[in-house]
This record gives C-alpha cells, sequence and structure tokens, in this order.
C-alpha cells in the first residue's frame, strides 16, 4: 500500500460520511476492504494511483492522483456502486450530505442539519466548534480546510 503521504497536494478526494460510528474492529476491516478497492480501481482500463482509507470510524476517503489517469464518470460510478454495498453490509447512509458532523473533545458527533441548528442555537456548539467540509475536493484541501470553525464553513447557512 502506498502512503497516501506521498500523493500530490492536488490529488482529488472524496469523502463518504456515515450517519453512525463505525465500530472499531468494524473500520479497520472496512480499512482494508476500501483499501483495496482503491488498488483495483480502473479508468478505461488504465489502473488509477488511489488510495483508500477510513478516518475517525466515521469517514470513507477515497483519492485518485489524476496526474497518472483521470477518474473516468465510469469509474466514480464504480466507486458509487461499491459505496452502497458497503452501507448494506455496515447498515449505514453514506450519502446524506445534509448530516453534519463536528468535533465534540475528541469524539465525532453529527446530528441532522435540523438538529445541528438546534444545538447552535441552545448553545451547545457555537461559531468555533470544528466541523467537517466534506465538499473539499483535493488533498490539500482536505490537509488544510477539512476541519473548520463553524462561522468559516458552509454550515453556517444552516444555523
Amino acid at each position: 500500500m502506498e502512503n497516501f503521504q506521498q500523493f500530490p497536494a492536488e490529488t482529488r478526494v472524496w469523502i463518504y460520511q456515515s450517519n453512525k460510528p463505525i465500530p472499531s474492529e468494524t473500520a479497520s476491516e472496512l480499512r482494508n476492504v476500501v483499501n483495496q478497492f482503491a488498488q483495483n480501481w480502473v479508468s478505461h482500463n488504465r489502473q488509477l494511483r488511489a488510495h483508500g482509507d477510513v478516518l475517525h470510524n466515521r469517514f470513507i476517503l477515497l483519492a485518485v492522483d489524476e496526474s497518472q489517469a483521470d477518474a473516468s464518470g465510469c469509474s466514480i460510478d464504480k466507486s458509487v456502486h461499491f459505496l452502497k454495498q458497503v452501507e448494506q453490509q455496515l447498515g449505514v447512509d453514506l450519502f446524506d450530505r445534509m448530516t453534519f458532523a463536528w468535533m465534540d473533545g475528541e469524539a465525532v458527533k453529527t446530528a441532522s442539519s435540523q438538529e445541528f441548528a438546534t444545538l447552535y442555537q441552545s448553545g451547545q456548539i457555537n461559531n468555533e466548534t470544528l466541523v467537517f467540509d466534506n465538499l473539499v475536493k483535493t488533498k490539500g484541501e482536505l490537509e488544510e480546510k477539512w476541519l473548520k470553525p463553524l462561522n468559516q464553513s458552509w454550515h453556517k447557512r444552516f444555523i
């Protein structure tokens, strides 16, 4: 397995957030399955330089260094099909973009956008609460902008 740190900052990333925590023992097994998918991922019969991981027992990361070969529509469709299978096997939702994730101390918490707004109004979260911006598009953005204060994120439109 190639070290993700060696991938360039322009590497394209996709982050899929689980609506609930993935148990540690399952996350370890899932990490292997996701990385195996990435290692075998192809686009128009060309091997993609790709990486897969499970982060914080909550997020599935897929990444492609498109300087080697672009991820085509068909290859992206394959990844979505793969992730739909993961959803069914784990009994989670990986495609609900209106479930927000944030750090609560050392723990990652999630809530629907409505629940998130209620937590904000009650003071349980605030403008400095660190939220996960799963819309980042590159490895560089993942490293620098994935986790940011609520008042600097798109999430603030919903509070």
